[in-house]
């Protein structure tokens, strides 16, 4: 059975911090393995004091359902508490909003991908308390894809973004809590970081294999399946083509009004992809992209976890999407995510050499060839000597 960090707070707290008072970040799925929210039981613990609640992307509860909605603070009724946001006017929390606490407690829930802007909440929380003196405790969780493989390019540091502000691969195969060390070795030296670490998780379980129940860490992550696509389907994200928002598979389905089902899955069939099976179908999302229009596209079918890669397969859509359709489809401008120059896709493929080898015809093996070194340069001792639970 695997123990989850906040259901371990009681018997792993450091010492250092009894009785301190703390800052909460959390989202929907802070729960425990019987729904109980982190906020509900720390605000009952003997180890610390809760005096304020931060909230990240979506809000602490879920409240602001489409993607790059910011959203205020409030004072939360059930507790009386101030509620800081995180996504919006401020990102990173300023020294007024850390100036009442002695640590900052993150339990947040990861999907696995560089692009989920948890990770980078999580990231600047860090900064800000070890520019004021603050401690971090991290209650860790799963990686739901596990955490033996890893997979995509590396983001360059002239890209970096709220969707990647630092060089990871996009799958990155890493806890919250391994992150968290791995951002503390490298850019947040004076830290006093604490994280508090599961027990009886392994890396190469996924998450239906934990016996944690799953809560949706944000609206449009309705399932652990979703969760699986999410970091190839979320690059159309940076397209005209739905990624399926608006219907009930988000990322799992995806399409647009011009596209023909049949052709497009025989194009797909040709790249050999590991591990999936389109299923051709129309749609009409309720909300986002091409809303209320009737689109065509696929389904995407996971047949082996194990062997399917994510986002090798949202290229080799993207790749076919942009031969076949080369006067309809199109790249998104910016803004997106806070940046206002560079264009979407290239901040979330951490460069504009994906974007150019898919416009120059490149194939899908040259492409894959070297996002493999950048990912395996990273996946080596980079990677290792911030793992907690075995290689």
């Amino acid at each position: 059975m695997v123990h989850i960090g906040i259901e371990r707070i009681e018997e792993a707290w450091p010492r250092r911090l009894d009785g301190a008072e703390i800052g909460l970040l959390v989202h929907p799925a802070s729960v425990n393995r019987n729904y109980e929210h982190a906020i509900h039981l720390l605000f009952n613990s003997n180890k610390c004091k809760i005096k304020t609640l931060f909230g990240p992307q979506h809000g602490i509860r879920g409240e602001t359902q489409d993607n790059m909605i910011e959203w205020e603070g409030f004072r939360d009724k059930t507790t009386g508490l101030q509620v800081h946001s995180l996504y919006g006017e401020n990102r990173k929390p300023t020294r007024e909003m850390l100036k009442d606490i002695d640590a900052m407690v993150i339990d947040l829930q990861d999907i696995g991908s560089r692009y989920y802007t948890f990770v980078w909440t999580m990231a600047l929380c860090m900064e800000g308390c070890s520019e004021t003196g603050k401690s971090v405790v991290i209650a860790d969780r799963p990686n739901p894809l596990g955490g033996n493989l890893t997979e995509g390019p590396l983001l360059q540091r002239d890209y970096s973004s709220f969707v990647g502000l630092r060089p990871l691969p996009v799958r990155h195969g890493m806890t919250m809590g391994e992150l968290a060390l791995w951002f503390q070795n490298r850019f947040y030296n004076n830290l006093d970081l604490h994280v508090i670490h599961m027990e009886g998780w392994k890396r190469s379980m996924w998450f239906d294999e934990t016996s944690l129940p799953w809560v949706l860490p944000s609206p449009n992550m309705p399932t652990p399946d979703t969760a699986t696509v999410y970091p190839g389907m979320c690059l159309l994200e940076a397209t005209n083509i739905s990624e399926g928002r608006g219907t009930t598979r988000p990322f799992e389905i995806f399409g647009a009004p011009f596209i023909d089902p049949d052709p497009l899955i025989n194009v797909l069939k040709e790249h050999n992809l590991p591990g999936v099976v389109f299923r051709p179908l129309y749609f009409q999302p309720t909300f986002q992209k091409h809303a209320g229009e009737l689109c065509g596209g696929a389904q995407i079918h996971i047949t082996d976890r194990e062997k399917f890669k994510p986002f090798k397969t949202g290229v080799a859509i993207l790749k076919s999407i942009h031969d076949i359709y080369t006067g309809e489809f199109s790249w998104n401008q910016p803004p997106y995510e806070y940046e206002e120059e560079k264009l979407p896709i290239d901040i979330l493929s951490g460069s504009q050499r994906l974007r150019l080898d898919i416009e120059n015809g490149k194939s899908i093996e040259h492409m894959e060839s070297w996002w493999q070194k950048e990912c395996a340069a990273f996946s080596g001792d980079t990677r290792k000597t911030s793992l907690l639970y075995g290689y």
